[in-house]
């Protein structure tokens, strides 16, 4: 059975024994009622990682000698989902099967056509949740390296990501080509742009295909915006050197 995560700094995963305070202690020991002499893997989320014997429990926290170092290579290629704003809880939804899945970067969208819109405080609220919610499926599904949630990004924002990807596909119920007859990199970046409930514009879609999106379909059905990320996330990370 793989051992429960929990995040630490990286300064502190450098010591033998290392100290679990704060939230991540409080929970191992209050909710996930860890004792002396059981296991866990502590990381600092960016790739490092270490199996540790809990030696010290308080109400605070505890305290894990250090067993086994490793680490998480980073993955290739990068897989970026842009991601237009699903309403609702169909959002945290959408970035938990995202983590789980094993994608690198979540970058949330303004598509023009998006139900939900975050403006000021909402903004911050928002993306809070999404950053917890993918720490929370990180640690779930124990990854050592754990996904980017980027701030909210502009449609010339996301032509940007596109341009700099070494492929870049733009979901859309109308392309001709299917997303598995595209050839994938082996290295550098993939972005896959997932537009909202309401469709992508005729205006963003020439946007992304002038810096070099290239539109692509999953499949003969709609998929819902939260749906359609997680599925073709998977479908491209099927094909890669990750999953092959």
């Amino acid at each position: 059975m793989t051992l429960p995560v929990f995040v630490v700094g990286a300064e502190a995963l450098q010591r033998d024994r290392v100290e679990l305070g704060g939230d991540e202690g409080r929970h191992a020991v209050v909710v996930k009622r860890l004792r002396l002499g059981e296991r866990v893997t502590l990381t600092d989320a960016q790739g490092a990682g270490a199996d540790c014997e809990v030696v010290e429990v308080s109400r605070r926290g505890l305290v894990a000698q250090v067993l086994v170092r490793r680490s998480e290579a980073v993955a290739v290629p990068a897989l970026t989902v842009v991601q237009a704003i699903p309403k609702g809880e169909h959002a945290e939804r959408a970035v938990d099967l995202l983590t789980e899945i094993g994608v690198d970067t979540i970058v949330p969208w303004a598509a023009s056509r998006n139900i939900v819109s975050w403006r000021g405080e909402r903004e911050a609220n928002a993306l809070g949740r999404w950053r917890a919610t993918a720490q929370a499926a990180a640690k779930q599904s124990r990854r050592l390296r754990f996904p980017e949630v980027t701030a909210l990004h502009t449609t010339s924002e996301v032509a940007e990501l596109v341009e700099a990807a070494d492929l870049a596909l733009v979901l859309h119920e109308g392309a001709v080509g299917r997303l598995g007859e595209f050839v994938l990199p082996q290295s550098g970046v993939v972005v896959l742009v997932v537009g909202p409930e309401g469709g992508i514009t005729d205006d963003e879609l020439a946007s992304f295909a002038a810096r070099g999106g290239r539109p692509a379909r999953l499949g003969p059905f709609v998929l819902r915006s939260s749906t359609a990320g997680v599925v073709g996330a998977t479908a491209v990370l099927s094909r890669t050197p990750r999953w092959t």
